[in-house]
């Protein structure tokens, strides 16, 4: 796991340099890396650990890798916002609202959602064909049948009472779900994986990324976190929430059960589960 946060680190941010000395231009990019800083990585690591566990060269995963951390940045800054979560602090610092005000802070997200794509089709590792896939997947993640859509759908479902458990494992899958999803099947595209080595990547993703949110529900709940949003906690109590995680968790493993070198997949997912912040 240090190896591929290391990875990301060491490159993310060469894709989000000055190139002049424009002052706006350098103000925008300052709130962008500050955003980018810290964080676990979990999205370029499962990138990094499917092309590599599938055989392909990590070097070749290395920009999409930045580019899914990035869309994970943008999503988080907007979130952050006072019209939408209202949080103050992310990574241990600032929310970037508070540090460089609401209009910066949304370019900030802003641009960060579009840098991705170009990041990829400027990544002379990857094939014409393999730059298409990657960003096809990685916007239909990220838009109205992915992240976006699913922070419409946690919106609306705050001024409901009678919002089922259908209706918030369907928001998990759309926020959170679908771009740890992609980021798997990214990983397999820069592989040059086959069609069912996606499909299991994919159906790895989706079940980790549905676990992922379940453990982070849980943990706000220990932690006495004060929030209208919906949520499994909320419907059903911690107990239950955790069962439904290993639940995922233990499905989400059966579908790596076909990679050669699956090691690192597998204690990544157990670690995920078993984490306490």
């Amino acid at each position: 796991m240090d190896k591929y946060q290391k990875l990301t680190d060491e490159k993310v941010f060469r894709y989000n340099n000055y190139s002049n000395d424009n002052r706006p231009q350098m103000m925008l990019i300052d709130a962008m890396n500050y955003s980018l800083k810290g964080g676990k990585r979990i999205r370029p690591v499962l990138v990094y650990a499917f092309c590599e566990a599938l055989g392909g060269n990590i070097e070749y995963a290395s920009a999409p890798a930045c580019a899914v951390e990035m869309i994970h940045t943008s999503a988080f800054i907007h979130d952050d916002l006072p019209t939408l979560d209202n949080d103050d602090v992310r990574r241990g610092k600032e929310a970037s609202h508070k540090k460089f005000g609401e209009p910066l802070a949304i370019l900030a997200g802003d641009a960060l959602s579009v840098l991705p794509f170009e990041v990829i089709a400027d990544a002379n590792e990857l094939t014409a064909d393999q730059k298409v896939l990657i960003i096809s997947v990685l916007a239909n993640s990220v838009g109205r049948d992915g992240m976006i859509g699913g922070q419409v759908i946690d919106i609306e479902s705050r001024a409901r009472e009678d919002i089922t458990e259908e209706e918030i494992i369907n928001m998990y899958r759309c926020k959170k779900g679908q771009l740890i999803a992609v980021s798997c099947v990214i990983g397999a595209i820069c592989a040059e994986a086959g069609t069912e080595s996606l499909r299991g990547a994919a159906e790895f993703g989706l079940r980790l990324g549905l676990a992922y949110q379940l453990v982070d529900d849980i943990l706000d709940a220990n932690e006495g976190k004060k929030t209208d949003n919906a949520s499994i906690v909320t419907l059903y109590g911690v107990d239950k929430a955790r069962e439904m995680a290993e639940k995922y968790t233990a499905e989400a493993l059966e579908w790596v059960d076909n990679i050669d070198d699956d090691g690192f997949l597998k204690d990544l997912t157990q670690y995920l589960l078993d984490r306490t912040k």
